[in-house]
């Protein structure tokens, strides 16, 4: 549509559309691939930076809203992170499995999915996985 420049042959739009299906939609929109991964770091460093006593009220009585404002904090990363990995998933399934473009490859959409999926995992690991020990 109006994104890409003139070329002349077949296997000059083939080269244009493997060179940019990895960050560009048909309608030259965002880079949505680089975008999801950006969000799911970020609500992984939003999980994590609440600790689990924080959550269970046994070392944080103050702050703005206490104990409840730490319990919001987490559901909402827990929200947004899932729903990048569900978005991961519409962009390995919409722009590469189901497509007109038969000539693209599969593997830029895998490895959207698979970094999203990794990084999700790696919170939840991170989160509930460690022990917390106290400095008192």
């Amino acid at each position: 549509m109006g994104c890409a420049p003139p070329m002349e042959t077949d296997a000059e739009r083939t080269a244009h559309v493997r060179r940019t299906a990895l960050f560009e939609t048909e309608d030259c929109g965002v880079y949505l691939h680089i975008l999801r991964t950006t969000r799911q770091t970020q609500e992984k460093c939003r999980i994590n930076a609440v600790s689990n006593g924080q959550v269970r009220g046994d070392s944080y009585s103050e702050g703005c809203l206490g104990q409840t404002g730490a319990r919001i904090w987490l559901f909402i990363g827990f929200m947004l992170a899932f729903g990048s990995l569900i978005a991961s998933m519409w962009i390995l399934f919409g722009g590469f499995v189901v497509t007109d473009h038969k000539e693209l490859s599969v593997y830029p959409g895998i490895a959207v999915f698979f970094q999203n999926a990794f990084i999700f995992f790696g919170g939840l690991v991170f989160k509930f996985g460690r022990t917390e020990d106290l400095w008192q």
